[in-house]
Formats: structure tokens, C-alpha cells, sequence
């Protein structure tokens, strides 16, 4: 099914629906694996005898053409179409890159010296034999849990510390939550007893049982029950659009007062923005050819055995079914947006439509875009677009905004919401063991918030008027000035051009204030400046892991909240493309070490967004979404505000 949106005074009727839908025949190059694609590649597979009914799949999604291959392409050639399957078949793992358009299999990649990302059934394949396992039925006794009929375990990556235990294995760590009579039971874990489990033997290891701090006896729902009143929030808010959505679709082309992009959902990314274009007058210029976000890693602050073992790499390890699930409508995103759905795979490869995957809405939120003047003062309204999705991963949730702006400027915003996880205490509140909180804060009575943090990496290809780009740091210096001036100091910038990879690994520092630029090699505005778009970091925090804890070295992409790399359609996940149980160095750290050359050339910027969150007892027992953004903003790129045209 395809659906465009036009303005009209019908569009009305058609708020809410489906924007973009799986269709049978793809009209451009980036569009998502339809749901008939989809079944069209596993039974290529099948016919090349490399499927069968014990065949799992870790990700399943469109393998993508280079970008010079979309650059070329024009309305009206042939659409090129290829999947991407991460197969396990036993103990061996593969990549699969399957031909759409000659119904082939184009290559079948053995993996090795990594692990592929885990799928549903893996985290249940060795629960069963954990919950007969004496040692942690002692544990559970222990704790006064004799029958385990509700009791809900669940196996999850330990990430890798060098021992001898982990080599050449693919291990999980199972942890179990007592869930009778909550709604929110990740306030229910058995704390402190964790099976060890080996997923290639399917056995368990070891039992670790580090006290018995039993199950916390408390309640932390937060649904509403039937004799909780709900708060009166008088003057209701109606926003509709009675002509009809200001903007255009065409399958998953989008077309927004002068913006143009292409969007897609993506199981892993959440949301891939391509071929982000301003048309300028005559002009259809190029800003940004895709943008997405890159990896999540989540490590947590207490070194307990069942939690410091807790760092996750959530894009990596967790995205085998999708981290994006269906959008509420009048609540996650406004009663007049439009959705795009989705196709992903099960384990067993099977598509399944996700309904209301990103959804896409105007919104004025009565900020004025410029504004001045005394006795007769003038003021534009500014309207936003709205690309949203959700991911969620276990307890956390993310919203991931990308906004496009009527002055040029881009924001990308993510929203942290979900439940705390939190750890069983025997003390029941503060002040009662200075141990007890000494790795987190109570947020209800026998319970402790562990204290994490939240680091996002943001994949930017950057094409300022092209892909012939160079990055620019403008550093901002004291100069102190002649004796005989009134005036002491001021500051002036100072640009340097970073030449190769080494020369643009940089952090955020208040000491030394640096703007940072990506500026067309070639382009030009009418007073001479090459054009340029600057990247403007927002709230953010840098990493307190020492440089010898092993989840930094995993992860080394949280070591510098700025990369650029030169331009490559094989990097495009900042810790690798396999990070699970992954050792060190992946991704950026290595593409980097070859210290390439990034000046006149086709650049791409890599953002960290890192957060230390300090639990505190208003995130309990949900979450309020707490936002962190960055922007891209023209800086030079146009001849002057290009939202002077506003009505």
C-alpha cells in the first residue's frame, strides 16, 4: 500500500493513517525491505540451501547501496535492492547479502573472531535449565522462593573483562524478578543470585549468590488504579490542521517548505534520515546525506557481581527484534501526526509489520523564529517538523526527535524516560547503612536506583554543498590588547583546518571554547566565506571510567565527544558491527588509528551525547523524559536569514 499526502481539504480525513507503508515494489534505492521483499529473501535463501527450520536471524533489513550509488541514481532507473541477514546456524554465524532485483544470494560471509548480536530466543534457550540447577534453587530457597512458576528470568550480555572463563565462549548472565501482583516489576528482581550460562553448550556455568537481599516487598506500580483520581488539568488544548499536514509524502520522501529528505525506519538506528536537501531559491542544496543515530552504551556504577557486569551496548547487542515499537497516538505523538510502519524479522526470520513506527508532525509551540523592534516591533512565528520514534531497551526508553527548522537548522534530540533499574535493599530507607545507598539513591523503601550513565553516538554525513567538504575548528582566544587601550582583552577566533583523523578527535571544554564546522571545499556565500554548517553540542558530560576499565576500552567511542572519518559505506556503527562480548578497540578507535586524511574530502562526523544520571527519587517508580540535543546550524551557508520570507 502507498499513501501520499497532498494538501487539500480531504487530507483531514487522513490524519493518523499510515504515511508510508510496505509496498510491493520499492521506488527508491534507500526505501525499507517491504513485507513481500522481505519473504522474497528468505526464500532465496531457502533455494540456496542456506535456510532451514533451525536457521536464526540476529538482524534482517536493507543492505543498502553505497552512497555513490544513490548519488547516481535518478527518478526512473532501475531501483537496486539487497537484504542484509545475520544468520546463526548452530555455533557458526554469517552474513548474508541478498540480491533482490536477480533473486540470488550475492555473498554468504562466515563471521569470525566475533559474536553477532542475541535474538529473542537465545535470552530463553537456557532459562529451564537454570531454574533446575540445585545451586540456584538453594539461592532462591534461601530467599524464601521455593516455587518458581513466577518467577520471569532473563538472559543478558556481560560484556568481557579478559579471563580465562570468557575465551572462546558465548556467554549470558540470567537474573530473575518474582512478578506476582506488580505491574511494574523491575522494582521485584531477586537480587544478588546470577547464573552464569554458557549459550553455545546450552549449560550453565557457575551460580553466583552474593547474599541474600531477598525481593523487595514493595509495591511501585504506576498505573493508575481505580480509586486513584486522576489530576484535573483544566482548559483543554485542541491543535488540528483543517487544510490538512504542510507537508508532502511520496512513499518515504518527504517534502516541508523548503526541506527535502528521505527517512527510513531501521531496526537498530531507530530512524535513518537521507538526502537532507534546502531549496534555496533556485537552488536544491545539500546539507546532510544521512544522519542516524550510531550506538548506546549504558554502563552501571556498582561493583557487585550481578551489576557491574551491566554494561550494555544497546544498539549492538539488544536490536535483533528492533528497538522501535508502535507510537501512542495523543500521547507520544500529537492526535494530528502521520505514521510510517515497519517490517522486521523474528528469530526465526519471519516479517512482522510494526504499526506506527515513526511518526512525522508539524508543531508550533508559540516560539518566535526572529523577533525585534520598540515602538513598532516585528515577529515571525516558527513551525518545526517532527521526525520521531521510540526505542525501547529492557527498563529505559528513548525518544529520538530529528527537527528540521524554517531558519536552516537541524535538531536532534533524544528523550530519556522508562524505569530506573533499581536493586532489593534489606535496609528500608537512607540514613540506615551508609552501604546500602553507597552505589546509588533509595527511591522507595527497599529500594536503590543504581546510579549509570548514557553515552549516544550520532553517525552525521555531512554534505555542505556537496561532499567535497573539510572540518573547521574555531577556537575562541584571549587577546590582550596595548597598554594605552581602555580596554584590557577580548577575544578573537582562530580556525584551524584539521588535516587528518588525529587532528579532529576532540572533546567539549568550557576552558577553551571551540566552534566546530564542516565548510564546502568549493561553495561560496555572496561576501566571500566558504558556506559551512556548524555542529552545536548541547548539555553533556564526559566519561569518569578509568582508560583501564575494560567497558572503556569496549567502547571506546565515549573517549572523545568528536570524530571525523573519511566517508565509508562499511562504517557505520561506532563500535563495530559486532560489539557483543566484543573485547577492545572496535569501531572508532581502529578506523581512526590509520590516521587518514580528511581535508577536500568526503567527511563524516561521529557525536557523543553522555550523561551521568544520579538517580533521585523523582524518577521513581517512572521516569519523566529528561530531553539532551545537539544542532546543526547554517553558519555561512546562506546570504542572510533565510527565515525572513516567514508570513
Amino acid at each position: 500500500m502507498r499513501q501520499t499526502r497532498r494538501h487539500a481539504a480531504c487530507a483531514t480525513l487522513l490524519l493518523g493513517l499510515l504515511a508510508g507503508a510496505s509496498t510491493e515494489a520499492a521506488e527508491h534505492p534507500l526505501d525499507p525491505l517491504g513485507f513481500e521483499e522481505h519473504w522474497k529473501a528468505l526464500e532465496i535463501l531457502r533455494e540456496a540451501g542456506r535456510l532451514d527450520g533451525a536457521t536464526r536471524f540476529s538482524r534482517f533489513a536493507l543492505h543498502p547501496p553505497g552512497k555513490q550509488a544513490v548519488l547516481a541514481w535518478r527518478e526512473g532507473d532501475d531501483v537496486p535492492r539487497a537484504a542484509y541477514a545475520l544468520v546463526r546456524q548452530g555455533h557458526d554465524s554469517f552474513e548474508a547479502v541478498i540480491d533482490l532485483v536477480a533473486g540470488e544470494l550475492a555473498s554468504w560471509t562466515v563471521l569470525e573472531g566475533v559474536e553477532p548480536n542475541w535474538h529473542a530466543e537465545e535470552f530463553r534457550a537456557v532459562v529451564g535449565k537454570v531454574l533446575t540447577h540445585p545451586q540456584f534453587l538453594a539461592g532462591l530457597k534461601k530467599r524464601g522462593i521455593e516455587d518458581t512458576t513466577f518467577l520471569d528470568c532473563a538472559t543478558v550480555p556481560p560484556g568481557y573483562y579478559g579471563t580465562e572463563e570468557e575465551r572462546g565462549r558465548r556467554l549470558g548472565l540470567v537474573n530473575c524478578t518474582d512478578v506476582r501482583g506488580v505491574r511494574n516489576t523491575w522494582a521485584r528482581g531477586v537480587e544478588g543470585l546470577t547464573a552464569v550460562v554458557d549459550l553455545k553448550a546450552g549449560e550453565v556455568v557457575r551460580v553466583v549468590d552474593e547474599g541474600d537481599a531477598g525481593v523487595a516487598p514493595t509495591n511501585a506500580d504506576y498505573h493508575p488504579g481505580p480509586y486513584d483520581k486522576p489530576r484535573e488539568v483544566p482548559g483543554p488544548i485542541d491543535v488540528s490542521q483543517p487544510q490538512g499536514p504542510g507537508f508532502d509524502i511520496d512513499g518515504y520522501r518527504v517534502k516541508w517548505q523548503n526541506w527535502r529528505f528521505h527517512v527510513r525506519p531501521d531496526e537498530r538506528a531507530g530512524i535513518v534520515l537521507s538526502l537532507v536537501r534546502y531549496v534555496d531559491g533556485e537552488r536544491e542544496r545539500s546539507v546532510l546525506h544521512e544522519g542516524h543515530l550510531s550506538e548506546i552504551f549504558v554502563p552501571y556504577m556498582d561493583p557487585s557481581f550481578s551489576w557491574y557486569k551491566r554494561n550494555f551496548i544497546d544498539a549492538g547487542e539488544f536490536s535483533g527484534l528492533g528497538l522501535t515499537l508502535p507510537l501512542m497516538p495523543g500521547r507520544d505523538c500529537p492526535r494530528h501526526a502521520v505514521y510510517f510502519e515497519a517490517t522486521r524479522a523474528g528469530a526465526n526470520g519471519r516479517p512482522q509489520t510494526t504499526p506506527r513506527n515513526i511518526c512525522l508532525f508539524e508543531r508550533e509551540i508559540g516560539d518566535p523564529s526572529w523577533r525585534h523592534g520598540l515602538d513598532t516591533p516585528e515577529s515571525r512565528a516558527a513551525r518545526d517538523l517532527v521526525v520521531r520514534a521510540a526505542m525501547v531497551v529492557g527498563n529505559y526508553d528513548y525518544l529520538l526527535d530529528w527537527i528540521l527548522r524554517q531558519d536552516g537548522s537541524i535538531v536532534v534530540a533524544v528523550g530519556l524516560t522508562g524505569i530506573v533499574e533499581a536493586k532489593a535493599s534489606r535496609t528500608a530507607k537512607a540514613g540506615e547503612d551508609p552501604q546500602a545507598d553507597a552505589y546509588g539513591r533509595f527511591v522507595d523503601r527497599h529500594i536503590v536506583g543504581v546510579n549509570h550513565d548514557h553515552y549516544l553516538s550520532f553517525r552525521l554525513d555531512v554534505d555542505v554543498d556537496g561532499p567535497n567538504n573539510r572540518f573547521i575548528a574555531d577556537r575562541l582566544q584571549t587577546r590582550i590588547l596595548p597598554e594605552d587601550h581602555p580596554r584590557r582583552s577580548l577575544w578573537v577566533q582562530m580556525s584551524r583546518t584539521a588535516e587528518s583523523e588525529a587532528d579532529a578527535k576532540l572533546n567539549i571544554d568550557l576552558r577553551r571554547p571551540t566552534l566546530w564546522r564542516v565548510a564546502s571545499a568549493a561553495g561560496k556565500n555572496h561576501v566571500g566565506y566558504p558556506t559551512s554548517y556548524r555542529l552545536m553540542p548541547g548539555r553533556n558530560a564526559h566519561t569518569l571510567l578509568s582508560e583501564d576499565d575494560w567497558p572503556r576500552r569496549r567502547v571506546g567511542f565515549i573517549d572523545h565527544h568528536l570524530w571525523v572519518t573519511p566517508q565509508n559505506d562499511d562504517e557505520r556503527w561506532a563500535a563495530g558491527d559486532h560489539p557483543t562480548l566484543s573485547t577492545q578497540g572496535y569501531g572508532l578507535p581502529t578506523w581512526t588509528a590509520q590516521d587518514r586524511p580528511i581535508v577536500d574530502a568526503d567527511i563524516v562526523l561521529w557525536h557523543t551525547i553522555g550523561t551521568h544520571h544520579l538517580v533521585r527519587a523523582e524518577d521513581w517508580p517512572v521516569m519523566p523524559v529528561m530531553w539532551h540535543s545537539f544542532e546543526l546550524r547554517p553558519f555561512d551557508f546562506f546570504d542572510r536569514n533565510p527565515a525572513l520570507d516567514l508570513p
